[in-house]
Order: C-alpha cells, then sequence, then structure tokens
C-alpha cells in the first residue's frame, strides 16, 4: 500500500460548508486559470444507452491513447456547465487518457433528446456500459474507467455492476471483462434516505436541498416543454423537494410504491461488497450533503472488498478539495484540484499494475 501526502486545506476551509460553497463559487470562475491544458476537440455525439435511450456525449481521443475514462456530473447540471467534469477531461486528455463526458437521463441535451426521467443508477449503470461499447466502437482503447462525482458517483458505482452482469450475460455488449478497468468516484452518495433525511434537518442543508429542487423542478419543465404531454404538469407544480420530485415523477415509473423503497433499491452503499474491478472512493467526513453516520458502514464496506481503495479525508466538503499552497508543494500538484490529482494518479498506478494508494486522513 503506498502512502501519500494527506490532504491539506487552507485554514478557513477547514469546513465542510465553507469548502463546498467556496470551491463552487470560486471554481466556477477560476477553474481554466488553474491549468495549462486546453479543451480537448471533442467529437459531440449521442450513444444509444440502456433501453436504447439517447445519451447526448463529448468524445476526445489524444494520438497514442492508452486508456478512456467515461463519466458524469451529479443531481442536476449539464455539460457546458459543469467545469469540474470539464477539468477532469483537460487533465485526462493532457495525460493521454480518451474521455467520454456525457449528459445523464434527464440532463442537458440528453433531456432534449428523450422524456425519460432518472432512475438514479438503475439504468444509468446500463447507461455506462452501453456508451464504453459504442467509444470503444469509435477508437478509444481499453481499459475503460467509469468516473463521476456526487450522485454521479453513485451512477459510475452502479456502471461498475451493470458492466459485470451484462459483461457475463450478453456477448453482443461488445466488450470483454477485460475492457473494464474500474472506477473513480468522489463524495458519492451511497444512502439518499439517510442522508436526505440528515440534509433538511441543518440550517444550510435547507438551502442546499431547496436549491437542488428547484434545479430539478427547471429540469422537469424543459422535459415537458421539450416533449409536450410526456410529464404531468401539475405533478411538476407539486414537486417541491427533492423528495417530492421523485414522489411526483420518478417512482411511479419505475415501479416503486414510495421514495423510501425507491432510495434503498438505487443506494450504492449495498453495491460495495460486491465490485469485482478496482475502485478508488474519495471521501470527506466533513461533506456537509451526507449523512456521517454513513462512514462507518462505508468503512466496514470497503474492508470487506479488496479491491476498493477507500481515502476517507478529514475535510474536504462535497467535492471541494481545494489544496493549499502548502499542500500542493506536499502533493507534487500542478494545481489545487487535489481530488481529480489523486483520481489520475490512482488510475496510472493500477494501469501499470502498481500497488494501490492509501491516505492518511490527519
Amino acid at each position: 500500500m503506498m502512502c501519500y501526502a494527506p490532504y491539506t486545506p487552507s485554514r478557513f476551509l477547514q469546513n465542510g460548508v465553507a469548502m463546498t460553497v467556496y470551491t463552487a463559487l470560486w471554481g466556477r470562475r477560476y477553474w481554466e486559470k488553474t491549468t495549462p491544458h486546453p479543451e480537448p476537440p471533442y467529437h459531440k455525439t449521442i450513444f444509444m444507452g440502456g433501453q436504447g435511450v439517447p445519451i447526448f456525449s463529448w468524445v476526445a481521443i489524444p494520438k497514442n491513447a492508452h486508456n478512456t475514462i467515461v463519466a458524469t456530473y451529479g443531481i442536476t447540471g449539464d455539460l457546458n456547465q459543469e467545469w469540474s467534469l470539464r477539468l477532469l477531461g483537460r487533465k485526462a486528455y493532457a495525460q493521454g487518457y480518451a474521455v467520454v463526458l456525457f449528459d445523464w437521463r434527464a440532463h442537458g441535451k440528453t433531456a432534449e433528446l428523450s422524456p425519460t426521467l432518472t432512475s438514479d443508477g438503475l439504468y444509468e449503470g446500463e447507461d455506462f456500459v452501453h456508451i464504453a461499447a459504442a467509444a470503444a466502437s469509435m477508437g478509444c482503447p481499453s481499459k475503460f474507467w467509469f468516473a463521476g462525482f456526487s450522485l454521479g458517483g453513485q451512477l459510475a458505482l452502479w456502471g461498475l455492476k451493470a458492466a459485470s452482469e451484462l459483461i457475463k450475460a450478453n456477448e453482443e455488449v461488445g466488450l470483454k471483462d477485460s475492457d473494464i478497468g474500474g472506477g473513480v468516484v468522489i463524495c458519492p452518495s451511497l444512502d439518499s434516505v439517510r442522508s436526505l433525511a440528515y440534509l433538511v434537518k441543518q440550517p444550510i442543508g435547507k438551502y442546499l436541498e431547496a436549491e437542488i429542487a428547484r434545479n430539478l423542478k427547471k429540469l422537469a419543465w424543459r422535459i415537458h416543454d421539450a416533449h409536450p404531454g410526456s410529464i404531468d404538469p401539475e405533478a411538476i407544480k407539486r414537486a417541491n423537494s427533492i423528495w417530492g420530485f421523485d414522489h411526483e415523477l420518478v417512482i411511479g415509473r419505475l415501479g416503486f410504491a414510495s421514495v423510501e423503497e425507491y432510495y434503498e433499491a438505487s443506494s450504492a452503499l449495498q453495491l460495495l461488497p460486491h465490485l469485482s474491478k478496482p475502485t478508488l472512493i474519495l471521501y470527506a467526513a466533513d461533506d456537509p450533503l451526507f449523512d456521517p453516520a454513513i462512514i462507518p458502514d462505508l468503512q466496514a464496506a470497503c474492508a470487506q472488498n479488496s479491491v476498493i481503495d477507500l481515502m476517507l479525508t478529514r475535510y474536504g466538503g462535497h467535492i471541494g478539495y481545494l489544496s493549499s499552497k502548502q499542500g500542493q508543494r506536499q502533493a507534487q500538484d500542478p494545481d489545487p484540484w487535489w481530488a481529480w490529482n489523486r483520481a489520475l494518479q490512482w488510475m496510472d498506478r493500477q494501469r501499470v499494475g502498481k500497488e494501490s494508494l492509501s491516505v492518511s486522513p490527519r
């Protein structure tokens, strides 16, 4: 087990809420100035995901590409505005990875192509696999690595599960088991029942939940406008929370009797003991969006599965991980994006067969 310098934020960011809010606001404005790497020459295309759902994607293949990263973002957004995902694309492409970024179901241009709503991984996992197979036919090299953050991390974990199942059951999928390298997830959603109940009880959590709910409602209206008759407008009006969005618009289509049943079925925590491909999970103990009570369960699940490397840090917030200057020097990083640097470093070690890494939470 190779040890690396711990994550070291600035003193004023040693708080999960402060880190989360500051990184979101600062990163949105300045992320392009933190990297010398230009935007990859993306080819915009449409892949067919699971159940024939069209998925809008960006694909870039560098000369002499060695592996491929397939990745998406969190609960709301689109490829144009998801700067953290685009930052990964730039860094990965510069290091020789082919990159496939996609708008997941009901998001961005994928929502314009289909009225299919979200399933929090139950079907998006299959999308990862079908996208990888189609990307391979375009010249993207194996191994394929599935990546995501927040709810996108949950989707990527479901992608690893789906890959194992689909490849074993269906020779027509177009991939071999050896084509799948593994996965990298940052601050993944693991247990929506506990985390959502926790979030709405916190002062700042109530604000964050309300903001996410507003964005989900906008998403629903965009689908309604793009696909007339696909969604009941009265149901959209009633969907005034994350829970309400899933209750009004999602669970009936998926055949669930309650939101609790849906969240329990889509929870990624249950997948961890069964993953069979190398997986890196970066998780901050001070993440303000997720119930801290999940952490012991996360540690126990990872300890029982040798293919998982858990990097649990004391600080980091929710997809923050903005390093201080001291932290950058300690880790010998070229920029402040500690999590993406560890992710790419870990993938490089995996693909050349070196030992997995660990980090002290300090």
